[in-house]
């Protein structure tokens, strides 16, 4: 017998039941993490994570504090190099070239007013003129960017030069021969000398004067030694702060670690001002004693060359009281104004009594060549001429300008050496200063982990 079939039961009537809801748990990736504010500020709410924040602070600002260190020392480092090894010597090239064509032009007027052929002494001494200005004008291209204003006044010298030196050729030739011809190629070398050769050895002494003020500049280094100051301070103050705060909590009189930091911070610091105050000392003589003198002393040289050149040129034209004795009186108002300027600059030194007696020769001078116009005016040339480069003037002209030279090496050697002796320590502060910096972080880090480890 066969068992009946199975129903399945009735449903009842209605709606269908929904589907059941499946619950999934949020993977760590979804879930919202609080920014990097929230964190800071939940940081702030506990005692360790505010020594974390102090932590994190010390260690940004000394190991600040030790990169501005380096950078300072090592920009200080290298303005006062180039200072000593570029711009320093590019002043003292310009002022050997400027000084050397004035020589030779006054040389070479005082030669041609002998007549015939000229003295043997002054003839090797106008060569050697030419020869210093030549070897000045090649150092100072090695020395001047070809685009600087240093580089244009050496390309303009190079090609002056030899125009110069062919027109005293001319003249000397001309004057052996007894042809006035002579006459004027030796105007028109003066004029190329004075109006073209010795304004572009002025330029190239101004552009050097410019590379100097720029080194000076760079050597003291202001902005960045103004920034260390400041990050010193800060540095100190919050190692100081800590310690006070941590003492108060701790009940604890002193955190080694820190304590240690606070004294590497301010060796620091006395390193730093020990440093920098010697560096700026020597840069400050150099510049108040050595190239500020230097300039004036170098133009004063060049004026009273000038005034030489123009009493024999003014012989030479026998023109009397023409454009030259004219350029001559202006000269000598100039050389006044330049002289009193120089006797400030160089008062309590020892160029100061070489100054004194370069003024007593050029009074001296003066008054002979009061006597060589009143001479030519009398119409007494052959006396004029005879006064002009007679032993007596030219001994009082020389001594004159022997004094001028002499305060003029004088404050040189000044500039060289303090120039020199600046830019000492600096190479080690350059890794002393992140070393030390270094130093205070990792005692920071010490000092406080000690403590963050009792909250654990």
């Amino acid at each position: 017998m066969t068992a009946p079939a199975r129903t399945a039961p009735a449903r009842p009537a209605g709606p269908a039941p929904a589907p059941a809801t499946v619950v999934v748990a949020p993977t760590p990736a979804a879930v919202k993490r609080p920014g990097p504010f929230r964190r800071l500020a939940a940081l702030r709410r506990t005692t360790p994570g505010r020594l974390r924040l102090r932590l994190i602070a010390l260690v940004t600002v000394a190991l600040l504090t030790g990169l501005v260190a380096g950078i300072t020392a090592a920009s200080a480092g290298s303005g006062t190099d180039d200072l000593g090894e570029r711009a320093q010597p590019l002043l003292v090239e310009a002022e050997t070239v400027w000084t050397a064509l004035a020589d030779a032009d006054t040389t070479a007027t005082q030669a041609f007013l002998a007549g015939g052929l000229e003295p043997a002494d002054l003839t090797r001494r106008y060569e050697a003129d030419l020869d210093r200005a030549a070897q000045a004008v090649a150092s100072a291209s090695r020395l001047s960017p070809e685009t600087s204003e240093a580089g244009q006044a050496v390309r303009e010298l190079s090609i002056g030069l030899p125009q110069y030196t062919a027109l005293i050729a001319s003249a000397r030739a001309n004057n052996r021969q007894g042809l006035p011809l002579g006459a004027s190629y030796l105007s028109s070398a003066s004029e190329l000398n004075r109006v073209t050769l010795q304004p572009q050895a002025e330029a190239l002494l101004h552009a050097a004067q410019v590379e100097v003020d720029g080194s000076y500049s760079s050597a003291r280094s202001s902005l960045w030694s103004a920034l260390l100051s400041v990050l010193l301070i800060v540095l100190l103050a919050m190692l100081l702060i800590t310690q006070v705060q941590l003492s108060a909590r701790t009940r604890r009189t002193f955190n080694v670690p820190l304590l240690a930091a606070t004294v590497v911070t301010a060796l620091l610091g006395l390193t730093t001002l020990t440093v920098l105050t010697i560096q700026r000392d020597h840069l400050h003589n150099a510049d108040e004693g050595g190239s500020q003198p230097v300039a004036l002393l170098a133009q004063a040289r060049i004026l009273v060359l000038n005034e030489r050149s123009y009493e024999a040129l003014t012989l030479v034209g026998r023109a009397g009281d023409d454009d030259n004795e004219t350029q001559f009186k202006d000269t000598v108002q100039k050389l006044a104004g330049v002289l009193d300027e120089t006797e400030r600059s160089v008062q309590g030194t020892r160029a100061e009594e070489s100054l004194e007696s370069a003024q007593e020769y050029h009074q001296q001078y003066l008054a002979a060549h009061k006597e060589v116009r009143a001479l030519d005016d009398q119409a007494d040339y052959a006396g004029a001429v005879k006064l002009a480069i007679g032993t007596e003037t030219t001994r009082t002209f020389q001594r004159l300008s022997d004094s001028l030279s002499k305060a003029l090496e004088d404050r040189k050697d000044v500039f060289t050496h303090e120039s020199s002796v600046a830019g000492r320590g600096l190479g080690l502060l350059t890794v002393l200063g992140p070393a030390l910096a270094l130093a205070v972080a990792a005692l920071s880090v010490a000092g406080l982990r000690a403590r963050l480890e009792e909250y654990r």
